[in-house]
């Protein structure tokens, strides 16, 4: 069967999360069209997510090989196996549902942490023509990007206002996944009324979201 991989980021559990809130109701609704599927999750703020030391590579983005890595400490080897598990359970998927609010512009820290694990050598990426190249257009490939935000952006000031969506979405193209949509849960604000009507407003596009990636 094919993968959909949810990746959320926020420390908030999933009735208090906006994002955590409309991307369960996008997956429920992705599985009810798409029963074909079957998903994956993976929480940043509860999954240990490595940070990558120089000791972990041989190259540039390239975690060092299984007799290299013997050498080192037990823990280290730890991490690179984490690591390499991160990056195969990313390739393996099909589908990427990412749960995140914007914060200072930008997402929380885990998910960049994450990305790093997941930008590895001869799997998502390769240097091999010189240059790096995407390794992620082998198969069709499709990322949701749900965000909230408290207040109410305007599309004028979103390409600098949105950095976060503009990071992922750059590297997730990088990475040669071309199809990349965002389903934005703006003007949350600061009672549980805005949260509600934000959260049913971003609720209902969810359909016209999945009608377009065209599973």
């Amino acid at each position: 069967m094919k993968k959909l991989l949810y990746i959320s980021v926020n420390s908030k559990p999933e009735d208090l999360s906006a994002s955590k809130t409309v991307a369960r109701k996008f997956i429920n609704r992705f599985l009810e069209k798409n029963k074909d599927f079957t998903v994956e999750e993976v929480d940043l703020y509860k999954e240990h997510i490595p940070r990558l030391e120089y000791q972990y590579f041989e190259k540039r983005n390239c975690i060092v090989n299984e007799d290299d890595a013997k050498q080192l400490d037990d823990k280290d080897q730890i991490e690179i196996q984490k690591i390499r598990e991160l990056c195969d359970q990313f390739v393996d998927a099909s589908v990427y549902v990412i749960a995140a609010p914007m914060w200072s512009l930008s997402f929380p820290a885990p998910l960049k942490e994450y990305i790093d694990c997941i930008m590895q050598d001869q799997k998502t990426i390769t240097f091999d023509s010189g240059k790096p190249e995407g390794l992620l257009n082998n198969i069709d490939r499709s990322v949701v990007y749900i965000q909230s935000s408290g207040g109410h952006i305007p599309w004028i000031l979103k390409p600098v206002m949105n950095k976060g969506i503009n990071y992922v979405e750059n590297i997730i193209k990088f990475m040669g996944i071309k199809k990349f949509e965002e389903l934005l849960v703006d003007g949350t604000g600061f009672t549980e009324q805005e949260r509600k009507e934000a959260i049913d407003k971003a609720v209902g596009k969810i359909d016209d979201v999945i009608d377009s990636m065209k599973y």
